[in-house]
């Protein structure tokens, strides 16, 4: 998956960056079980780039709703 820019997020509706939410969050929940599991996680990275785009989405929601 790609890790998604602020300018991407803004030009999406509000569907589109749901359903965005719902796969990242679906995303670290699988990598997140790999770890519980005693595995180790494919990319260490990706498991911060995950936390950081779910963070910019949920910043820009709430800009967007303050305006």
């Amino acid at each position: 998956m790609v890790i998604l820019r602020s300018d991407d997020i803004r030009t999406m509706n509000e569907s589109e960056v749901e359903e965005k939410v719902n796969d990242l969050k679906l995303e670290l929940a699988k990598e997140r079980g790999k770890i519980a599991v005693g595995g180790f996680p494919e990319n260490p990275g990706r498991l911060k780039e995950i936390r950081r785009t779910l963070a910019r989405i949920k910043t820009i929601q709430g800009e967007k709703e303050e305006q």
